[in-house]
Protein backbone atom coordinates (compact mmCIF):
# COMPACT_ATOMS: atom_id res chain seq x y z
CA UNK A 1 0.00 0.00 0.00
CA UNK A 2 0.96 3.48 -0.16
CA UNK A 3 0.38 6.75 1.28
CA UNK A 4 0.38 10.33 -0.56
CA UNK A 5 0.11 13.51 0.85
CA UNK A 6 2.62 15.71 -1.32
CA UNK A 7 4.79 12.62 -2.01
CA UNK A 8 4.11 9.25 -2.60
CA UNK A 9 5.86 6.68 0.36
CA UNK A 10 5.03 3.01 0.15
CA UNK A 11 4.62 0.49 2.90
CA UNK A 12 5.37 -2.87 2.61
CA UNK A 13 2.06 -4.94 3.99
CA UNK A 14 2.01 -7.80 2.00
CA UNK A 15 2.62 -9.88 5.21
CA UNK A 16 -0.33 -8.60 6.38
CA UNK A 17 -2.17 -9.95 2.95
CA UNK A 18 -2.92 -13.42 3.30
CA UNK A 19 -4.67 -12.70 7.28
CA UNK A 20 -7.25 -9.81 5.71
CA UNK A 21 -8.03 -10.79 2.25
CA UNK A 22 -11.79 -10.78 2.01
CA UNK A 23 -12.43 -11.07 5.36
CA UNK A 24 -10.62 -10.69 8.78
CA UNK A 25 -11.69 -11.34 13.09
CA UNK A 26 -11.67 -8.31 14.71
CA UNK A 27 -9.03 -8.50 16.40
CA UNK A 28 -6.74 -9.28 13.25
CA UNK A 29 -8.22 -6.09 12.05
CA UNK A 30 -6.83 -3.82 14.77
CA UNK A 31 -3.27 -5.08 15.06
CA UNK A 32 -3.17 -4.39 11.64
CA UNK A 33 -4.69 -1.06 12.14
CA UNK A 34 -2.03 -0.78 15.67
CA UNK A 35 0.66 -1.62 13.16
CA UNK A 36 -0.08 1.07 10.94
CA UNK A 37 -2.03 4.10 11.98
CA UNK A 38 1.00 6.15 12.86
CA UNK A 39 2.09 6.30 9.22
CA UNK A 40 -1.05 6.56 7.44
CA UNK A 41 -1.67 9.95 5.25
CA UNK A 42 -4.95 10.90 3.76
CA UNK A 43 -4.65 9.54 0.58
CA UNK A 44 -3.60 5.70 0.02
CA UNK A 45 -3.72 3.42 -2.65
CA UNK A 46 -3.73 0.11 -2.03
CA UNK A 47 -4.63 -3.36 -2.93
CA UNK A 48 -7.15 -6.20 -4.21
CA UNK A 49 -11.00 -4.76 -3.72
CA UNK A 50 -10.51 -8.03 -1.60
CA UNK A 51 -9.55 -5.39 0.56
CA UNK A 52 -11.78 -2.57 0.28
CA UNK A 53 -13.52 -2.72 4.20
CA UNK A 54 -9.91 -1.58 4.71
CA UNK A 55 -11.31 1.97 3.46
CA UNK A 56 -13.22 1.91 7.12
CA UNK A 57 -9.89 1.86 9.12
CA UNK A 58 -8.47 4.85 6.21
CA UNK A 59 -11.25 7.13 7.95
CA UNK A 60 -10.42 6.84 11.09
CA UNK A 61 -7.58 9.45 10.99
CA UNK A 62 -10.38 11.98 10.23
CA UNK A 63 -12.03 14.03 13.41
CA UNK A 64 -13.96 16.66 11.14
CA UNK A 65 -17.42 15.56 9.65
CA UNK A 66 -17.08 14.30 6.16
CA UNK A 67 -19.32 12.67 3.25
CA UNK A 68 -18.10 9.63 2.07
CA UNK A 69 -18.17 8.98 -1.57
CA UNK A 70 -17.97 5.43 -3.02
CA UNK A 71 -17.54 4.50 -6.96
CA UNK A 72 -17.61 0.93 -6.84
CA UNK A 73 -19.38 -1.71 -8.86
CA UNK A 74 -20.79 -3.40 -5.25
CA UNK A 75 -22.87 -1.46 -2.80
CA UNK A 76 -21.00 -3.14 -0.10
CA UNK A 77 -23.58 -2.70 2.59
CA UNK A 78 -24.82 -6.48 3.59
CA UNK A 79 -25.31 -6.12 7.27
CA UNK A 80 -25.09 -10.23 8.07
CA UNK A 81 -21.20 -11.37 9.59
CA UNK A 82 -18.77 -11.62 9.37
CA UNK A 83 -18.44 -7.77 11.05
CA UNK A 84 -15.11 -6.88 9.02
CA UNK A 85 -15.45 -8.08 4.92
CA UNK A 86 -15.42 -6.29 1.56
CA UNK A 87 -18.98 -6.97 1.44
CA UNK A 88 -20.20 -4.78 4.13
CA UNK A 89 -17.24 -2.18 5.03
CA UNK A 90 -19.57 0.35 4.58
CA UNK A 91 -21.58 -0.68 7.44
CA UNK A 92 -17.72 0.27 9.31
CA UNK A 93 -17.70 3.57 7.91
CA UNK A 94 -21.72 4.47 9.00
CA UNK A 95 -20.29 3.30 12.73
CA UNK A 96 -18.05 6.36 12.75
CA UNK A 97 -19.49 9.32 14.22
CA UNK A 98 -17.94 11.77 11.63
CA UNK A 99 -19.32 10.37 8.61
CA UNK A 100 -22.28 11.71 8.44
CA UNK A 101 -23.44 10.62 4.46
CA UNK A 102 -22.31 7.72 2.49
CA UNK A 103 -23.22 8.25 -1.15
CA UNK A 104 -21.97 4.85 -3.45
CA UNK A 105 -22.31 5.58 -7.28
CA UNK A 106 -22.24 3.35 -10.23
CA UNK A 107 -22.95 0.13 -8.90
CA UNK A 108 -24.33 -2.43 -11.56
CA UNK A 109 -24.17 -5.60 -9.56
CA UNK A 110 -27.26 -7.45 -8.87
CA UNK A 111 -26.56 -6.85 -5.11
CA UNK A 112 -28.60 -3.67 -5.71
CA UNK A 113 -31.54 -5.36 -6.81
CA UNK A 114 -34.72 -7.84 -5.30
CA UNK A 115 -34.05 -10.30 -3.83
CA UNK A 116 -30.42 -10.02 -3.37
CA UNK A 117 -30.60 -6.68 -1.70
CA UNK A 118 -32.68 -8.53 1.17
CA UNK A 119 -29.44 -8.16 3.51
CA UNK A 120 -28.81 -3.93 2.30
CA UNK A 121 -28.78 -1.86 5.53
CA UNK A 122 -32.37 -0.44 5.25
CA UNK A 123 -32.16 1.90 8.77
CA UNK A 124 -29.13 4.15 6.63
CA UNK A 125 -30.89 4.41 3.74
CA UNK A 126 -34.35 5.43 5.61
CA UNK A 127 -32.24 7.78 7.64
CA UNK A 128 -30.62 9.37 4.95
CA UNK A 129 -27.20 8.52 6.07
CA UNK A 130 -26.62 6.67 2.94
CA UNK A 131 -27.82 6.69 -0.40
CA UNK A 132 -26.51 4.45 -3.45
CA UNK A 133 -26.74 4.84 -7.20
CA UNK A 134 -27.06 1.72 -9.29
CA UNK A 135 -26.99 1.62 -12.91
CA UNK A 136 -30.54 0.80 -14.10
CA UNK A 137 -30.12 0.90 -18.13
CA UNK A 138 -30.69 -2.83 -18.50
CA UNK A 139 -33.45 -2.82 -16.00
CA UNK A 140 -37.55 -3.19 -15.98
CA UNK A 141 -38.96 0.58 -15.93
CA UNK A 142 -40.25 0.37 -12.69
CA UNK A 143 -36.77 -0.57 -11.19
CA UNK A 144 -35.82 2.68 -13.36
CA UNK A 145 -37.81 4.62 -10.93
CA UNK A 146 -35.66 3.49 -8.15
CA UNK A 147 -34.64 6.26 -5.87
CA UNK A 148 -31.04 6.45 -6.84
CA UNK A 149 -31.22 5.28 -9.84
CA UNK A 150 -28.78 5.82 -12.47
CA UNK A 151 -28.80 6.05 -16.06
CA UNK A 152 -25.62 6.14 -18.84
CA UNK A 153 -27.90 9.47 -20.02
CA UNK A 154 -28.71 11.04 -16.89
CA UNK A 155 -25.97 10.50 -14.07
CA UNK A 156 -23.74 13.32 -14.73
CA UNK A 157 -26.18 15.64 -14.54
CA UNK A 158 -27.83 13.89 -11.41
CA UNK A 159 -24.08 13.99 -10.16
CA UNK A 160 -24.03 17.54 -10.35
CA UNK A 161 -27.25 18.04 -8.51
CA UNK A 162 -25.93 16.24 -6.02
CA UNK A 163 -22.27 18.02 -5.54
CA UNK A 164 -23.95 20.99 -5.56
CA UNK A 165 -25.96 20.10 -2.49
CA UNK A 166 -22.66 19.18 -0.64
CA UNK A 167 -21.95 22.54 -0.67
CA UNK A 168 -17.86 23.24 0.48
CA UNK A 169 -18.50 19.64 2.92
CA UNK A 170 -15.33 17.80 3.43
CA UNK A 171 -15.18 15.10 1.30
CA UNK A 172 -13.79 11.50 1.36
CA UNK A 173 -13.39 9.65 -2.28
CA UNK A 174 -12.70 5.69 -2.08
CA UNK A 175 -12.72 4.19 -5.74
CA UNK A 176 -12.62 0.70 -5.92
CA UNK A 177 -11.49 -0.11 -10.10
CA UNK A 178 -14.20 -2.97 -10.28
CA UNK A 179 -16.63 0.33 -10.98
CA UNK A 180 -14.81 0.82 -14.36
CA UNK A 181 -15.24 -1.42 -17.18
CA UNK A 182 -13.23 -4.14 -18.21
CA UNK A 183 -11.32 -2.73 -21.03
CA UNK A 184 -9.57 -0.34 -18.35
CA UNK A 185 -9.53 -2.09 -14.84
CA UNK A 186 -8.51 -5.86 -14.24
CA UNK A 187 -9.89 -7.12 -10.78
CA UNK A 188 -10.89 -10.11 -8.62
CA UNK A 189 -15.15 -9.20 -8.99
CA UNK A 190 -17.21 -8.04 -12.00
CA UNK A 191 -16.29 -4.96 -13.56
CA UNK A 192 -18.85 -2.08 -13.91
CA UNK A 193 -19.58 0.79 -16.49
CA UNK A 194 -17.91 4.17 -15.54
CA UNK A 195 -14.84 4.90 -17.64
CA UNK A 196 -11.58 6.22 -16.73
CA UNK A 197 -13.13 9.58 -18.01
CA UNK A 198 -16.08 9.66 -16.46
CA UNK A 199 -14.33 9.50 -13.06
CA UNK A 200 -11.84 11.70 -13.73
CA UNK A 201 -14.75 14.45 -14.51
CA UNK A 202 -16.77 12.99 -11.39
CA UNK A 203 -12.91 14.11 -8.85
CA UNK A 204 -12.93 17.52 -11.05
CA UNK A 205 -16.39 17.89 -9.96
CA UNK A 206 -15.95 17.19 -6.36
CA UNK A 207 -13.06 19.51 -6.72
CA UNK A 208 -14.29 22.17 -7.85
CA UNK A 209 -16.83 22.97 -4.98
CA UNK A 210 -16.03 20.67 -1.94
CA UNK A 211 -13.31 19.45 0.32
CA UNK A 212 -11.70 16.56 -0.40
CA UNK A 213 -9.38 15.87 2.89
CA UNK A 214 -8.57 12.42 1.80
CA UNK A 215 -8.90 9.05 -0.83
CA UNK A 216 -8.32 6.15 -1.90
CA UNK A 217 -7.92 3.72 -4.89
CA UNK A 218 -8.08 -0.52 -4.88
CA UNK A 219 -9.21 -3.14 -6.66
CA UNK A 220 -6.42 -4.34 -8.92
CA UNK A 221 -6.56 -7.64 -9.57
CA UNK A 222 -4.37 -10.29 -7.52
CA UNK A 223 -3.73 -14.20 -6.67
CA UNK A 224 -5.86 -14.63 -3.55
CA UNK A 225 -3.90 -15.91 -0.75
CA UNK A 226 -5.33 -16.74 2.52
CA UNK A 227 -4.65 -17.66 6.13
CA UNK A 228 -7.49 -19.54 7.09
CA UNK A 229 -9.94 -22.23 5.49
CA UNK A 230 -12.85 -20.79 6.23
CA UNK A 231 -12.00 -17.47 5.06
CA UNK A 232 -11.04 -19.09 1.71
CA UNK A 233 -14.20 -20.77 1.45
CA UNK A 234 -16.14 -17.67 2.54
CA UNK A 235 -14.65 -15.82 -0.42
CA UNK A 236 -14.51 -18.76 -3.51
CA UNK A 237 -18.04 -18.75 -2.43
CA UNK A 238 -18.39 -15.23 -3.11
CA UNK A 239 -16.51 -14.43 -5.95
CA UNK A 240 -17.25 -14.69 -9.61
CA UNK A 241 -15.87 -17.43 -11.11
CA UNK A 242 -12.72 -15.44 -13.34
CA UNK A 243 -10.07 -16.35 -14.97
CA UNK A 244 -6.73 -15.13 -13.91
CA UNK A 245 -5.70 -12.46 -16.54
CA UNK A 246 -1.90 -12.01 -17.52
CA UNK A 247 0.46 -10.38 -15.55
CA UNK A 248 1.59 -8.27 -17.77
CA UNK A 249 -2.12 -7.15 -19.06
CA UNK A 250 -2.94 -6.38 -15.33
CA UNK A 251 -0.06 -4.33 -15.02
CA UNK A 252 -0.64 -2.48 -18.57
CA UNK A 253 -4.02 -2.01 -18.31
CA UNK A 254 -4.10 -1.14 -14.43
CA UNK A 255 -1.81 0.84 -14.09
CA UNK A 256 -2.82 3.20 -17.76
CA UNK A 257 -5.63 3.90 -15.51
CA UNK A 258 -3.76 4.47 -12.42
CA UNK A 259 -1.81 7.19 -13.80
CA UNK A 260 -5.09 9.08 -14.41
CA UNK A 261 -7.01 8.44 -11.65
CA UNK A 262 -4.31 9.20 -8.84
CA UNK A 263 -2.85 12.29 -9.66
CA UNK A 264 -6.41 13.42 -10.25
CA UNK A 265 -7.97 12.22 -6.58
CA UNK A 266 -4.40 12.85 -4.69
CA UNK A 267 -3.74 16.32 -6.14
Amino acid sequence: MARCSRAIAALDARVWGPRLRFCAPPQIVENFYRDFESQLGPFTLYGSGDYHYLSALWLRQFNEPLVLVSFDNHPDWAITPPKWACGGWINRALDLSHVRHVAIWGCGNFECWWPHNIFANRSAQRSGRLKVHPWADDRPPEDRQRPGAVLQENWRGLFEEFVADLGDANVYVTIDLDCLRNEEALTNWENGRFSVADLEWALAQLRAQTQIVGGDICGAYSMPKYARWTQEFASNWDHPKIQPPDAEEIRKTNFASLERLWPALAH
